[in-house]
């Protein structure tokens, strides 16, 4: 898999791409969708245009196909001795085909040769059994941690129910797993 750094040039088509699948009858073509969670957007351009201006350590990974249009992104923030991972999206008629696990995997590689981080984390709603189950099946566990949804924020859509909650998930690797980037 081809992964490359976003752009400003990028925001957004990366926008689309994210509530696409995220939200709305569109998001209902994949198996990822939270429409039944939540309603409105999952991210603007503004959002996206300050996480990728912000800070240095952000970064968003994003895949093209041959025509150049994008397939797939992650968010990529470095939090200390963790990179946290969010934001982890495949356009709907591409999922379960396998491009999921390949962004992971290459989000990962980022990590551990870019930054020298050996542990991720991220936060999954709760209610989405099917992603965390996913994500458990590829070394990430639940670390006893939760986080408040952010109820008021309509910048992360518009809660159809009144207990959302996140859980925190982590992967971690001995540090002699770490990939070495050569000078």
């Amino acid at each position: 898999m081809k992964l490359r750094l976003a752009t400003a040039a990028d925001v957004d088509e990366i926008v689309s791409l994210v509530n696409s699948a995220y939200r709305g009858d569109s998001s209902r073509r994949g198996w990822t969708t939270e429409a039944d969670l939540l309603g409105g957007q999952r991210t603007d351009a503004l959002a996206i245009h300050e996480f990728l201006t912000a800070q240095p350590q952000n970064v968003m990974l994003v895949h093209a196909d041959a025509a150049g249009r994008l397939l797939a992104c992650v968010q990529l923030e470095q939090r200390g001795q963790s990179a946290y991972l969010g934001m982890l999206t495949i356009h709907p008629d591409h999922q379960a085909s396998g491009l999921g696990r390949s962004l992971l995997s290459g989000a990962e590689h980022f990590v551990r040769s870019q930054w020298q981080i050996t542990s991720v984390i991220m936060s999954v709603i709760r209610q989405r059994a099917e992603l965390i189950a996913w994500y458990e099946r590829r070394g990430y566990r639940q670390s006893g941690e939760t986080a408040a949804f952010p109820y008021g924020d309509l910048r992360f859509g518009e809660p159809k129910r009144a207990d959302l909650q996140f859980v925190i998930l982590r992967k971690e690797w001995a540090s002699h797993e770490s990939v070495m980037v050569a000078t």
